[in-house]
């Protein structure tokens, strides 16, 4: 199923249903302030019905979406002081985060190769909103098949997962159309000194303007 996300009042109603469709481990398509994503509640259970929706192969891991620094620190995840001066900085925005902890709090199929997991703080402003009266992060991948094109907009995605929109599983909220937005920055922060995994939506040359000292 599709429903509108366009306006407060878009979100203000989607809230309760989307509250309760992952309170069933129902799997949800959403704008992002980059791309339309999949996502899931973080659990291992909802992240494996993720990966197979996707048809992702094994290991390699989602990253999560947060409303607030403190929803990522309430979970155990370590902010090194690079990582607070890069968050203090780009966040709510199209930066993702690779950062230790969350032991026993995270499924670990969320851990990349590193050992971290990935974390943005999203800058849509509707996204933010449903995740914060969820309390609680959700996760996230761009919403196509691997290799394949991102869906640009709502009916795009359910075309390409038209089955799992048929049979109730994937919800899909119509924010509209996107532009032609790069993905988001990832920065690996499981270590003291910060490492650039992926140029993004914000470029190398950014980052090292404005958090001098702390940028990779």
């Amino acid at each position: 199923m599709s429903i509108p996300f366009r306006t407060e009042d878009d979100v203000g109603a989607a809230i309760p249903r989307v509250r309760r469709h992952l309170g069933g481990g129902g799997l949800l398509g959403y704008p992002t302030e980059t791309v339309y994503g999949l996502g899931s509640r973080a659990t291992e259970a909802d992240v494996l019905r993720l990966a197979a929706l996707k048809g992702r192969r094994p290991g390699k891991p989602f990253l999560l979406l947060i409303a607030s620094r403190a929803m990522a620190e309430q979970r155990g995840l370590q902010f090194t002081p690079a990582a607070k001066t890069l968050a203090g900085t780009f966040w709510p925005g199209p930066l993702t985060l690779v950062l230790a902890g969350g032991e026993g709090r995270l499924p670990d199929l969320l851990r990349g190769p590193e050992g971290g997991i990935a974390v943005r703080w999203t800058a849509h402003a509707g996204m933010a909103r449903v995740i914060a009266a969820l309390n609680e992060p959700l996760t996230s991948t761009s919403a196509n098949r691997p290799g394949g094109p991102t869906a640009p907009g709502a009916p795009a995605l359910e075309a390409q997962f038209a089955h799992a929109v048929q049979d109730g599983t994937l919800m899909v909220l119509d924010g509209g159309a996107m532009g032609n937005v790069p993905p988001s920055t990832v920065v690996d922060c499981t270590s003291p000194t910060p490492r650039l995994v992926r140029e993004g939506a914000i470029p190398r040359a950014e980052l090292q303007r404005r958090a001098a000292g702390h940028a990779p």
